[in-house]
């Protein structure tokens, strides 16, 4: 294994290639069904993504946790692309009608390396609420850990981090842990350079020699690109935060999102990690 200090200068780009929400008629490039997300995924893998954060649709188009679509999905990808080492990141919050047996059964039965660990309960969107309730999150951290599913701990506001670091002194989550900054979501944290330094120093001071990595929705996805790679941090890309490639202009495809994430890495001088890089930087055990 490499010395962790060796890989610091690299940076993690995860895909989320789909979400719950964007449809056709938001962009018609969006992936729906488990044949599209998945050869999306390969394609964002040969582009340089190291993590797939995984979502799934129904047969309407609406997000769902359906658990077959996720094993089709995976099957589809291993069999289609066997070369393909891309770290599977699968999310435990797909529909917010989804009951707590059915947010985890996926990760039960097909193992993925990581899993989404929403830290936290919010408004959403100005319409419902996303509930994490704290008997959710503690049978879902040991759970994880006795799967041997590593959480990434989505974080859309610091009282969240400061939710993590109680898990981690209980025992429900296990260091390092690796944070995932949720900004400028309706409900959470404003996407802002000044927000994002915010929440880095916050993780630092509760949950020091954790990972971390950070997403821009809509307008603030560049911003926080750019931040995330100034400051030693890892990116998340995707049609899943964004629809759109520039102002007016919608993304062909989360390939050009991932083209683009490495580009200003590069330009920044940093390095894009490859998969095996990127499981050793987030302590995973394959």
């Amino acid at each position: 294994m490499a010395d962790l200090k060796a890989l610091k200068n690299k940076c993690i780009i995860t895909v989320a290639t789909t979400g719950a929400w964007p449809k056709k008629e938001n962009n018609p490039n969006v992936p729906m069904t488990p044949a599209e997300i998945a050869e999306d995924i390969y394609d964002c893998w040969l582009a340089g993504a190291a993590v797939a954060h995984m979502h799934m649709r129904d047969e309407n188009g609406n997000g769902t946790m359906d658990k077959n679509r996720f094993a089709e999905t995976v099957e589809l990808l291993r069999t289609n692309h066997p070369d393909c080492d891309i770290i599977l990141n699968m999310t435990t919050s797909g529909d917010l009608n989804a009951t707590d047996e059915t947010r985890q059964i996926h990760l039960k039965e097909l193992r993925p390396e990581m899993g989404s660990y929403d830290c936290g309960t919010m408004n959403w969107l100005h319409t419902s609420l996303f509930i994490n309730h704290p008997k959710f999150l503690e049978e879902l951290g040991m759970n994880m850990q006795e799967w041997g599913v590593k959480p990434e701990i989505e974080a859309f506001d610091p009282g969240m981090i400061a939710n993590a670091a109680y898990y981690l002194k209980k025992g429900v989550l296990k260091a390092p842990l690796h944070f995932q900054f949720c900004m400028g979501c309706a409900g959470g944290i404003p996407g802002n350079m000044k927000n994002l330094i915010f929440m880095k120093e916050t993780m630092d001071s509760l949950c020091p020699g954790s990972t971390w990595s950070c997403f821009g929705v809509g307008h603030s996805a560049l911003e926080m690109l750019y931040g995330a790679v100034a400051l030693g941090g890892h990116i998340r890309v995707g049609m899943e935060d964004n629809v759109m490639y520039s102002k007016g202009v919608l993304v062909d495809n989360n390939r050009q999102f991932v083209e683009r994430a490495a580009r200003v890495i590069k330009e920044f001088g940093r390095e894009v990690a490859t998969p095996a890089e990127a499981r050793q930087i987030l302590s995973l055990t394959k």
